[in-house]
């Protein structure tokens, strides 16, 4: 087959572990970079051209589209899908997934358990948002954050109201969450592929550190999850309509909470932490769908 990775950068390890995964089973394989696509539309014949020539040979893609180019990236999954390319998530799933009130929504829905959130239209009544998730400590996040970034832990009263009074002067539309304080700083990461779980493990933060984001000296480990846990991963999975995905969660007391879900997880981490070859995995979903 011939297999494109959206990506911007082929040096990524992930691109890299794709290629090499896909070239090793005999598909031919290249890096494109989504914002150098021309996008062309016309009835009954959407192609996509790039440098000097046309993309109408592609028979899959698996998109690595980064969060600041969302929306270009998604509309050339989609003129790829309008060109019945197979993908190993849809434009639509990715666009749900970026949008975290949105993705909250649709798993709350979906019979999900998460932490207590709440999203409220620069809100003047501060103390109200706080008392409506249980009260401090609470976590305050950017709605548009990545890798841990735009995320506070407010642990008194008058700290979650500056925090939130700064957010709401600079127009920055946020969450707030209750504090899961039993799940110590850790998460876990569950990377679904064809629906599946097939790799996991466990991020404990470095002291003193709330996130335990790899990209923020967070350390990782092999973790198996039980039955609740894997139940989670495959129906949030599900719910988002994302058949390759990292889902992320908390063990707390009342069984596992998901945080997010993230449709182009990394591999290194978690191919480094668990020791499963993971790209190969997305490779043979691909094979079984073509």
């Amino acid at each position: 087959m011939n297999i494109v990775i959206l990506s911007r950068n082929s040096h990524l390890y992930s691109t890299q572990r794709l290629i090499e995964e896909g070239v090793n089973r005999g598909h031919k394989v290249e890096v494109i970079d989504p914002l150098k696509c021309d996008i062309i539309i016309e009835k009954e014949k959407p192609t996509i051209y790039y440098k000097d020539r046309y993309l109408d040979y592609v028979d899959a893609i698996i998109p690595r589209i980064g969060a600041s180019v969302t929306f270009y990236g998604c509309a050339v999954v989609r003129q790829f899908e309008m060109m019945n390319v197979f993908t190993i998530v849809t434009s639509d799933a990715i666009q749900r997934s970026r949008d975290k009130l949105r993705s909250l929504q649709r798993l709350s829905k979906a019979g999900i358990g998460m932490p207590k959130t709440v999203f409220t239209n620069y809100s003047r009544d501060v103390e109200e948002v706080i008392e409506h998730v249980g009260g401090t400590p609470v976590i305050i996040k950017l709605l548009e954050g990545t890798q841990g970034l735009g995320v506070v832990l407010a642990e008194t009263k008058n700290a979650a109201e500056s925090v939130l009074e700064a957010f709401n002067g600079l127009q920055a539309r946020v969450i707030v969450q209750e504090f899961i304080k039993e799940a110590k700083g850790a998460d876990i990461r569950a990377l679904v592929v064809d629906g599946h779980v097939v790799g996991a493990m466990k991020r404990q933060g470095k002291e003193g550190e709330f996130r335990s984001n790899l990209h923020r000296g967070g350390k990782a480990e092999i973790i198996k999850l039980n039955d609740a846990e894997l139940k989670l991963a495959m129906k949030a999975s599900r719910a988002l309509k994302l058949p390759v995905c990292g889902v992320d969660m908390l063990q707390s007391a009342r069984g596992p909470l998901l945080l997010e879900v993230n449709s182009t997880p990394g591999l290194e981490g978690i191919e480094g932490a668990t020791g499963k070859n993971i790209a190969k995995a997305i490779i043979t979903f691909i094979e079984r769908n073509k």
